[in-house]
C-alpha cells in the first residue's frame, strides 16, 4: 500500500511500529542526505562526477591509491561535520526502547553510532570511511595517520606491518562482500516482524535482498524512499515522503 500523504503514512507506520516485537530497520543513503552527506548515485552524486575505483584497480596502481585518498581527504569536512538527522534519531530511539536489536546499513558514515546506536549492533555492510584499514592483514589505521604520510610522501601508505595497501574500510566495486555481517543481517532479516528500509534505492545486490528476504519470512515490509523502488509492489507499506519529515515524529518516543 501505497501511503496517500504524509500523515496517514506517519499515522499507519505508528499503528505497525506498536504492533511489532521485533524491527529491524535497513538504511541507505537517503537517510543521511538531509546531514549533509551526498548520495552516490542520484543526478548530481558522486559517481556523477567522479567515477568510481573498482577494488582491483585499487590494488594494483598506485596513481589509483592516491587518487581514491586525494578523494576521501577532500570530503572530510563533510563527513566531520555530520551530525545524525531526524531518521537516525528516530532509529535511535526505537533502539533505546528496546524495539530494534540492531540496524543493516548501507551507509559508511558512522552516524548511526554517533545517533546513539552500540557499534557492535551496527552492521555495516560497505564498511566504514571514519578509519582505515590494511587489505593484508586487516590492521586498522586512523585517517590522521594516512593523512600524515600522504602529505608527507605525496603518496597513499602501505601498512606498516605487511606493507600491503592501507584504504578506507569500505568495500569498493569488487571487494568480497564482509561474511559475517551479511550473516548477521541474514538472521536479523529472517527473525524480525517488521522490516523498514529507508532511503534506499535497492538496486544494488545483494543488499537489497534483504528487505525480500524478511517479507518471505513473515515479517511486515515497509519502504521510505523519496523515489520508487522495484519492491514497492511487495511492500505492506510504501511512504514516498522525506525521511525527516517521516521519522521525525518518532524521535524520543
Amino acid at each position: 500500500m501505497i501511503a496517500s500523504d504524509l500523515q496517514s503514512g506517519i499515522e499507519r507506520l505508528g499503528d505497525m511500529i506498536a504492533e511489532a516485537r521485533t524491527i529491524v530497520p535497513f538504511t541507505g543513503a537517503g537517510i543521511s542526505t538531509e546531514c549533509g552527506i551526498p548520495d552516490f548515485r542520484s543526478p548530481g552524486g558522486i559517481w556523477t562526477r567522479n567515477r568510481p575505483i573498482p577494488f582491483d584497480e585499487f590494488v594494483a596502481s598506485q596513481s589509483a591509491r592516491d587518487e581514491s585518498w586525494r578523494r576521501r581527504f577532500a570530503m572530510e569536512e563533510v563527513f566531520a561535520a555530520a551530525k545524525p538527522g531526524r531518521g537516525h534519531r528516530a532509529l535511535a530511539s526505537l533502539y533505546r526502547a528496546g524495539k530494534v536489536p540492531a540496524v543493516i546499513t548501507q551507509n559508511i558514515d558512522n552516524l548511526h553510532q554517533a545517533s546513539g546506536f552500540a557499534p557492535k549492533h551496527v552492521i555495516e555492510l560497505h564498511g566504514n570511511t571514519t578509519y582505515a584499514r590494511c587489505i593484508g592483514c586487516g590492521q586498522d589505521y586512523p585517517l590522521d595517520w594516512v593523512k600524515r604520510r600522504f602529505d608527507g610522501d605525496g603518496a597513499a601508505p602501505n601498512c606498516t606491518a605487511c606493507d600491503e595497501p592501507v584504504k578506507t574500510a569500505t568495500i569498493s566495486f569488487g571487494q568480497m562482500m564482509p561474511d559475517e555481517e551479511m550473516q548477521r543481517a541474514t538472521a536479523l532479516s529472517q527473525a524480525c516482524d517488521l522490516f523498514i528500509a529507508i532511503g534506499s534505492s535497492l538496486v544494488v545486490w545483494p543488499a537489497a535482498g534483504f528487505p525480500m528476504m524478511a517479507k518471505r519470512a513473515g515479517a511486515r515490509l515497509v519502504i521510505i524512499n523519496r523515489e520508487p523502488t522495484e519492491q514497492d509492489d511487495i511492500a505492506d507499506l510504501v511512504i514516498h515522503h522525506d525521511i525527516g519529515e517521516t521519522l521525525g515524529p518518532f524521535v524520543g518516543n
